[in-house]
């Protein structure tokens, strides 16, 4: 586990790799192993190397060629590296086939993800949820992980029922599937009736990437005092508080970030908690300006809000992080093409993802622009509460 007390603490070194396919060119793949490295030291470990390989598609038995995987497993040998983290799922026969020649820890993305939720889930909720995402995901790769389980002493990606290895018969993991899934329909009947009790007040839902200011913002606005870090996945358990603009009351949920190639066991897991998404009557979609792919992480959540049926809702736009933005300015007589990071904050409040209605651009670490969030969220609040309460004329 990570020592709190201390500001960075790593308890294994780590090795990344990634490939650069036709679908998926060098720039992103780069963006993909950087977002990769901050979910390895999310984990607690210490990115050493990254390996990447121009490849049609990923190798179907050891994910690279043969020639890269040499050079991966001298360096593992060489460096003493604990583990190595791929950046796409990883069938049995991969983990298999890979471990024999690396022998070391495997970790594939969907792994190093279930490994970080199963480190933050704090509720009986959540850690349910976590326990069948990651028996769902185990289970079409007994044959091949069973092995390397049973060799391996806790640390990332073991934690949960990794620690459990004499539970390695696929019915017992079936049984336990079942199991899980039956507590959370009686925690999610419970979860409805809580937002059943909550009555009619109108009910709004932070939404967004993972690491773009949820939690700041839900402080700031709810004037409470929820866990907040520089690092991905910092919320994990759903937190709803009450809020009061001027004199409208309404409920304001806090919901766990969204990130590309987010496992579809997480998805279906987690069900449950992104309810509070789907009934929500608003969502702030809180979007880090700051981040100079920004506008992939933005359309990655529209998606998933869509996928999750949530995408008809009404929605503000916050481009949080203006005090982090930073742009390099083109000289004049430069004729290329100008690129995202050469436009300046002014510029980009023009674009069309800034002239949607319903957009604030803010910085909720230093407060600016707090005002002008909360002037949009009264007036939409107030004709939701109008709507439903007629004759509550003593709000208006």
């Amino acid at each position: 586990m990570i020592d709190k007390s201390k500001k960075t603490l790593y308890n294994e070194k780590a090795v990344l790799v990634g490939v650069i396919t036709q679908n998926q060119n060098e720039e992103r793949t780069k963006e993909y192993l950087k977002e990769l490295a901050f979910l390895a030291e999310t984990a607690g470990a210490e990115t050493q190397k990254i390996f990447t390989q121009k490849l049609e598609m990923p190798d179907s038995y050891t994910y690279v060629g043969s020639g890269k995987f040499n050079e991966i497993a001298e360096f593992v040998a060489q460096n003493e590296i604990d583990t190595v983290i791929f950046d796409d799922e990883l069938s049995s026969a991969q983990i298999r086939n890979i471990e024999k020649g690396l022998k070391v820890k495997i970790l594939d993305r969907t792994n190093l993800i279930l490994d970080i939720f199963a480190q933050r889930a704090q509720t009986a909720h959540a850690k349910t949820q976590v326990e069948l995402a990651q028996y769902q995901y185990l289970l079409p790769r007994l044959k091949g992980m069973w092995t390397h389980l049973e060799r391996q002493q806790g640390g990332i990606g073991m934690r949960g029922p990794g620690e459990k290895e004499i539970e390695t018969d696929k019915r017992i993991v079936k049984d336990k599937i079942s199991k899980l899934k039956e507590d959370l329909i009686k925690i999610d009947k419970q979860q409805f009736q809580q937002r059943k009790n909550r009555g009619q007040l109108v009910r709004v839902a932070l939404v967004g990437y993972t690491n773009v200011g949820k939690s700041t913002l839900m402080n700031i606005l709810s004037k409470s005092d929820i866990f907040a870090e520089n690092k991905l996945f910092a919320t994990l358990d759903t937190t709803v508080r009450k809020v009061v603009i001027e004199n409208m009351p309404f409920l304001l949920s806090d919901t766990v970030g969204f990130i590309r190639k987010l496992p579809h066991h997480l998805v279906e897991s987690f069900k449950s908690t992104l309810d509070e998404v789907r009934e929500s009557d608003i969502l702030i979609h809180v979007v880090d300006i700051s981040h100079f792919n920004f506008e992939e992480q933005l359309e990655i959540v529209t998606k998933t809000l869509t996928e999750i049926g949530a995408g008809d809702k009404k929605t503000f736009i916050v481009f949080n992080k203006i005090d982090a933005y930073s742009y390099i300015k083109k000289d004049d007589d430069d004729l290329t093409p100008k690129l995202q990071e050469n436009y300046s904050l002014e510029e980009l409040k023009n674009m069309w993802f800034a002239k949607k209605e319903n957009s604030v651009f803010i910085s909720a670490k230093q407060k600016i622009n707090i005002e002008e969030l909360k002037k949009l969220l009264y007036e939409e609040t107030k004709k939701i509460h109008a709507e439903r309460f007629p004759f509550d004329n003593f709000l208006y």
